[in-house]
């Protein structure tokens, strides 16, 4: 049985979701990756064992998260909570749906209030649960009406089965659509799940995180290293046994001379901060006063470890703010 440590919330940072009562780990574990049938199940609970310990709260999934089929990931979940339970009131444990998930009109990519609320439940099966902390909806279904998705969230809160609801994918427009009916319905919508990273900065052009910030919204980051391309790995080329070398990804096309050299001049802003590349692309995130947290994927317990330190040092003089945008813009 896990025995927590006991020094685990003392250095963990957290910020509190947009204008909700809700604090959430600066650094969240995501199942994305690595946590599916195929991966080996020990590494997967040691990965969250060491997580939970670093501080880490928000645990955020998918019904579709998985390999080689979706759901995996929160099978293994419920398989590592079974060891973990008693900590349960100390995590906020998310899902998400929106994504094809089964066979037939029902299961496909939808917003619909059918395909929701038996998702819903057939992820509460998958973890063992009786509600999750945040449920959302993976992204944007112009075939469904939106007061449809928003009143199917809204009663996966009024039966029990989620304390709060997020949009995932949602972009400025979307999101403040979605966000009047929920002020409607007296909905505790809380987040915005978007992609952003140093490499991937369209919320900024869009303004969907002065938006959030301005109303309340918090903004939790995923793919905040790229795909794994803000790392060390790729600052000589393309390993063999990287994603990107694997097909497992779709920026492998980004990766030219032009970009090796990006990320090497920003490799060395990082070493003269004390950091790893990988840990001041987090930082720089986080330095956004609207993201609440930043999501990490990881495939052993050292990349946590080595990626949560990203707290230690989220401060940024001016002049590394000028080096940064110009590699950047180049």
């Amino acid at each position: 049985m896990f025995v927590a440590n006991e020094k685990r919330y003392d250095k963990m940072v957290y910020n509190r979701c947009g204008k909700s009562g809700l604090k959430l780990s600066a650094v969240s574990l995501g199942f994305w990756q690595n946590f599916g049938s195929r991966g080996c199940y020990a590494n997967m609970e040691k990965m969250v064992h060491t997580a939970f310990d670093l501080g880490i709260t928000n645990f955020d999934l998918a019904n579709n998260y998985g390999n080689p089929y979706n759901g995996s990931a929160e099978e293994n979940f419920g398989r590592i909570l079974d060891g973990m339970r008693s900590y349960r009131d100390e995590m906020c444990i998310c899902t998400k749906a929106g994504y094809e998930m089964w066979d037939g009109p029902y299961g496909d990519k939808n917003g619909s209030r059918k395909y929701l609320t038996a998702s819903l439940d057939q992820s509460l099966k998958r973890m063992k649960l009786d509600y999750v902390d945040i449920f959302y909806h993976h992204i944007y279904d112009n075939d469904t009406p939106l007061e449809e998705t928003a009143l199917a969230l809204d009663n996966a809160v009024r039966q029990g089965k989620a304390l709060y609801v997020g949009i995932s994918n949602y972009n400025t427009k979307n999101t403040a659509e979605i966000m009047e009916i929920f002020k409607e319905l007296h909905t505790p919508f809380v987040v915005n799940q978007p992609s952003y990273a140093m490499l991937n900065r369209w919320i900024e052009r869009d303004g969907l995180d002065e938006f959030a910030k301005e109303n309340g919204v918090g903004i939790a980051v995923f793919s905040p290293l790229y795909q794994g391309l803000l790392t060390n790995k790729y600052l000589k080329g393309i390993p063999e046994d990287s994603r990107v070398g694997r097909g497992e990804t779709w920026i492998g096309n980004e990766i030219d001379d032009k970009m090796i050299k990006k990320l090497n001049e920003l490799n060395t802003v990082a070493e003269e901060r004390g950091q790893k590349l990988s840990q001041m692309a987090l930082s720089w995130v986080l330095r956004n006063k609207a993201v609440t947290t930043v999501i990490i994927g990881a495939s052993r317990p050292e990349q946590i470890v080595e990626n949560t330190a990203c707290i230690e040092k989220l401060d940024f003089s001016d002049e590394e703010i000028s080096r940064i945008e110009k590699i950047l813009a180049e």
